[in-house]
């Protein structure tokens, strides 16, 4: 049967954030939904909390696990009982003593009821869906490599549990690759405290290549932190010499501040071997101009050169040491702070880890958690597909992640680095590859014209749910009818990717 594109929710389940729309429009648009995927509850004197570093009772041990966010619950808990979204952070900012825990942060399912408690205020709440007549079909994104009895559970909650007329499945990386109009290339999706690596072919996921490196944009803040103390107007400002704060502080402040400098665009890439822009030579195609309306603007443009031509030689060297020194002055808790180009060292940990070691703030990772740099990694994970898919991998680089809405250039930097794993003298055929192409959103999506790649995934599975839903004949997703029928296991059987 098809469904109304009025009543189709996507739900996008990531490691740490969560993001929900209802209804495909003819000019698909961003998640309505988007909130942290962490759960609270309030503790009291009754409550038996266990954390993942209990051994048994159904708990993944921690020493297994690959995330440090904390998963703790309790087992008396029911889903009503825990805070999500704007109810978790208000009990938060209001100081009340509650316990935070993040199910999906280990790219897993760890808790259910924690799980369901966030579908459920996504379905109901957010959303605004009935479940006694709920007619709207889910696609659900999830992380690559869950287990399929995992989904086969996850179908059963939203049947059993959110009564859902339909139910769809997409791993994370294809959605991303799909929103690049690409079904072959390597998705490197930068998250929080993790970066996944997952090469494609085909619409294939190679899920034993796929590599997970414990590095993400927590670790970037960090390192960028770490240098604006060096900054001595950015530390006077954030703890002056007559009211000086303690280190703890001082190390929040320096946190939110450069949380604010990449959010607001102020940070680019330089990528290795960058070259400056070419100057402008003025205008050669004058019809080119009146067609297109524009002499306006070149004149005002040429009356503008002609005035700074005119300014004195120290103006001209001031003008271009301010260039030079590429400073920007912004506003942070009634501050004015001047940074100057360290703001563009961000992403250099991703690029070289071992600059994080000794860091405030930074935790050591044990022997065999050391994160190799990016380049390495991805370099690792596509050299070991199969020889005669690399080069159509190495076609589609795609970088996504919340990092990608407001930092420019991680990319081209990431693929200026991976030049050196595509030489191998002992393969000498048609089978080498020869360059590495990026990929990005296509400028065609116009609601996601200013958001990087970062809501790939969700544009992915938009476009999905618009051609899955509306077939007919589709063999690739779960009707009521059929789990009535069939059980959790028909998931198994409609979903391609897990067979």
């Amino acid at each position: 049967m098809a469904y109304r594109d009025a009543n189709i929710v996507i739900i996008e389940t990531g490691r740490t954030v969560i993001r929900a729309g209802l209804g495909l429009h003819e000019l698909l648009k961003t998640p309505a939904v988007e909130f942290l995927a962490r759960v609270g509850l309030r503790r009291s004197a009754t409550s038996e909390f266990i954390d993942g570093r209990a051994e048994g009772r159904g708990v993944r041990p921690w020493k297994n696990r690959i995330s440090l966010l904390p998963q703790v619950y309790d087992p008396k808990a029911q889903p009503h009982d825990y805070l999500v979204g704007v109810q978790l952070d208000e009990a938060l900012a209001a100081g009340q003593d509650i316990v935070i825990s993040w199910p999906f942060a280990d790219g897993d399912v760890w808790n259910y009821t924690q799980a369901e408690a966030i579908w459920k205020h996504v379905i109901f709440k957010q959303l605004q869906r009935r479940r006694t007549q709920n007619e709207s079909p889910v696609l659900h994104t999830i992380s690559a490599g869950i287990s399929r009895s995992v989904h086969e559970s996850i179908c059963q909650v939203f049947f059993e549990r959110f009564n859902v007329a339909g139910y769809a499945v997409i791993e994370k990386p294809l959605a991303q690759l799909y929103a690049a109009n690409s079904l072959s290339g390597v998705v490197v999706d930068i998250g929080l405290e993790k970066t996944d690596i997952t090469p494609i072919y085909e619409g294939y996921i190679g899920h034993s290549n796929c590599v997970t490196i414990h590095i993400g944009v927590q670790d970037c803040q960090l390192y960028l932190a770490h240098l604006l103390r060096s900054n001595q107007s950015v530390v006077s400002a954030l703890s002056p010499a007559g009211a000086p704060v303690d280190p703890a502080t001082l190390q929040e402040n320096l946190i939110a501040l450069v949380k604010q400098i990449w959010e607001d665009g102020h940070v680019k890439v330089p990528s290795d071997g960058e070259t400056a822009a070419p100057e402008d030579e003025g205008v050669t195609d004058i019809a080119a101009v009146l067609v297109a309306g524009k002499e306006k603007a070149v004149i005002e443009s040429g009356m503008k050169k002609k005035a700074t031509a005119k300014a004195s030689a120290a103006e001209q060297a001031r003008a271009r040491e301010i260039e030079a020194l590429d400073l920007i002055t912004i506003q942070f808790r009634n501050h004015s702070i001047t940074l100057g180009k360290e703001r563009h060292r961000f992403c250099e940990p991703l690029f070289d880890p071992s600059l994080l070691e000794g860091l405030t703030g930074f935790a050591p990772r044990p022997a065999d958690r050391k994160p190799l740099p990016l380049q390495d990694a991805v370099g690792f994970s596509v050299n070991q597909a199969d020889i005669d898919h690399r080069q159509y991998i190495w076609a589609g680089l795609f970088v996504t992640g919340d990092i990608t809405k407001s930092v420019k250039g991680v990319a081209i930097a990431l693929q200026s680095r991976l030049s050196p794993f595509l030489s191998n003298p002992d393969l000498q055929t048609d089978l080498q590859a020869r360059a590495i192409r990026v990929l990005t959103v296509p400028e065609y999506y116009p609601e996601y014209r200013d958001t990087g790649n970062g809501y790939a995934a969700f544009l992915g599975s938009s476009i999905t749910a618009k051609i899955i839903f509306n077939d007919n004949a589709s063999k690739s997703y779960v009707t009521k009818a059929d789990y009535t029928t069939r059980g959790p296991h028909c998931i198994i059987e409609m979903a391609p990717t897990l067979l």
